[in-house]
């Protein structure tokens, strides 16, 4: 009997626990009927009563819910390789506790992994949401496409279904500063993409602040790719290449006796030019360096706090 784990990271859900739960539940039905569940839950360090709500979740359903709950507030994508490294089924599901995204496409997903296809993203093709936040995710994910991780589908994804197989390759990696989900489709699989259309949440007000989604943005610029560091390589040889054309330039003009080649506002505007891309340089330059130095520091990505384990079957 293949076992299904369902892993939902949690942050202030309190509201959104209860109707949840019943939504995953009512969609069992649409499963096979030789489909057992996991459902893995990751308090990510809430200070409401989200964790209460997840006890009640798993004393209702004592024999398929786990609940973990993390020391502290780690971040979603943390949290996430939290449950993905306590999780023991036979494939893998990603889904959001707020249920902006549709757990009756679960059932779809699952079809295809039973086709042999280890990996299945949920895309989204269109969202409910305000004109800010879809266009900073447009903006995000297109980036992302064309620089750092070509094989993600249009639109970006955080609801996915992938295969035990490749659960055990990105727990085994442990990356700190990155986005957990995006190290599947890096891994090279072949895959299938399902669009959807992502709902506006209905319960509660999102913590996924504008800080965050900045830091998400470095984070998959630095994990995926060395483009930054190569524009700045550019950038310097461009500099380079005009300063020496600008001196040529002023040597011919100062040996022709054109000009005295007086140019004090010229020089110190050069000079602040010069002077703020190097900043910006060590910027970027300090940015892996300091991943370099998390990643070997070992420290964890997270600490669980307990973990409250499926009952076994009577």
């Amino acid at each position: 009997m293949p076992l299904l784990s369902i892993i939902i990271p949690c942050y202030y859900n309190e509201k959104n626990i209860p109707v949840t739960a019943k939504r995953l539940l009512d969609c069992e039905k649409l499963f096979p009927v030789d489909t057992a569940f996991e459902y893995v839950m990751v308090d990510d360090g809430s200070k409401d009563g989200t964790y209460d709500a997840l006890v009640k979740f798993h004393n209702e359903n004592p024999t398929k819910v786990k609940v973990i709950k993390l020391a502290g507030n780690v971040g979603s994508y943390n949290a996430i390789l939290a449950g993905m490294s306590e999780a023991s089924g036979d494939c893998n599901c990603v889904i959001t506790a707020d249920m902006q995204d549709p757990p009756e496409l679960i059932p779809e997903m699952y079809a295809f992994w039973q086709k042999g296809i280890k990996l299945v993203m949920a895309n989204r093709a269109h969202r409910e949401e305000s004109f800010f936040k879809t266009f900073f995710s447009s903006v995000y994910h297109n980036l992302v496409r064309k620089f750092a991780i070509k094989n993600i589908p249009k639109g970006g994804f955080d609801f996915v279904l992938f295969d035990k197989q490749l659960r055990e390759e990105v727990v085994k990696m442990n990356e700190k500063n990155t986005n957990t989900l995006y190290l599947l489709p890096w891994l090279g699989y072949e895959y299938v993409t399902i669009p959807y259309v992502r709902k506006e949440r209905e319960i509660g007000k999102s913590k996924w602040t504008l800080s965050k989604k900045l830091n998400l943005f470095i984070d998959s610029f630095v994990s995926f790719t060395v483009f930054p560091l190569r524009i700045v390589t550019g950038i310097g040889f461009l500099m380079g290449l005009g300063t020496i054309i600008y001196a040529f330039i002023l040597l011919g003009l100062k040996l022709s006796g054109k000009t005295n080649v007086e140019g004090w506002t010229a020089m110190m505007l050069a000079f602040l030019i010069v002077s703020s891309f190097q900043m910006i340089a060590l910027g970027i330059i300090g940015e892996y360096l300091w991943r370099t130095l998390d990643s070997v520091r070992k420290r964890p990505v997270y600490v669980i706090d307990s973990v409250i384990q499926p009952e076994p079957k009577k």
